[in-house]
């Protein structure tokens, strides 16, 4: 069997795909992925054999290529960083094909983070993002915000089985009901972020009751304050 690579595009504008996975996708011969994927690498894939998938029909297009494959090279683009919140179709993947090579691209979590001017250390990461239980990941969000840490977090879009949705709007309603001061908790929300779509707001988590986002979108509770090594001053002392 050829190579199989899992590679990660970016959060959407071509300027943020690495020079690793343009060398990748290069020399390919057959590339499958989602529509908006495929889109912010459509300048680097005329000429190759293109498959278009959704997530309805994914699994039936990953069997049908396995045996036409032969020794050529396939590569599956994801947006973003292949290694954040894609965790369910990676192992599927590995599943189907077996051996394949991972290459990490650069997340919206990354970009939003530095947005906001939020050091990543500093910060909860947390992803809604999944078909699983989301309970615990409530928990976890709680916790973080206890704890005084920011969080950098990808919500869950469900509009199909509203008791599944959990959007900026229900997240703000969630922290209302669980008694934080929702009010006085800074946010920001950025939608299609890199792109020439590029949206965001910052406010407060009050402030998002009754707002819609779009499913591209990603938030940041900043709860950051600085902390230079101006404060530190004692490691330069002999």
């Amino acid at each position: 069997m050829g190579k199989i690579f899992a590679v990660g595009v970016g959060p959407g504008s071509p300027k943020y795909v690495t020079e690793i996975v343009k060398e990748i996708v290069h020399n390919c011969d057959i590339i499958i992925g989602y529509k908006y994927t495929l889109k912010t690498i459509e300048h680097l894939i005329e000429g190759k054999e293109i498959y278009e998938i959704t997530m309805n029909d994914q699994e039936d297009s990953y069997q049908k290529i396995l045996p036409k494959l032969g020794d050529r090279t396939l590569v599956i683009p994801f947006t973003g960083d292949v290694n954040f919140s894609e965790s369910e179709v990676v192992d599927r993947l590995i599943e189907i094909f077996g051996k394949i090579e991972i290459i990490p691209g650069i997340s919206s979590i990354q970009v939003a983070a530095s947005r906001a001017k939020v050091p990543l250390d500093k910060s909860k990461v947390i992803t809604m993002h999944v078909t699983t239980s989301i309970e615990d990941k409530k928990l976890e969000l709680q916790k973080a915000l206890i704890d005084g840490f920011s969080v950098v977090l990808v919500p869950r879009p469900w509009p199909k089985q509203p008791d599944k949705h959990f959007m900026q709007s229900e997240i703000a309603v969630y922290l209302r009901e669980h008694n934080f001061d929702t009010a006085k908790m800074k946010v920001h929300v950025f939608e299609a972020i890199t792109t020439e779509y590029e949206t965001s707001f910052v406010g407060t988590v009050k402030d998002l009751e009754g707002k819609e986002f779009s499913d591209l979108s990603v938030m940041v509770f900043n709860q950051t304050n600085l902390d230079s090594y101006m404060n530190y001053k004692w490691q330069w002392k002999n």
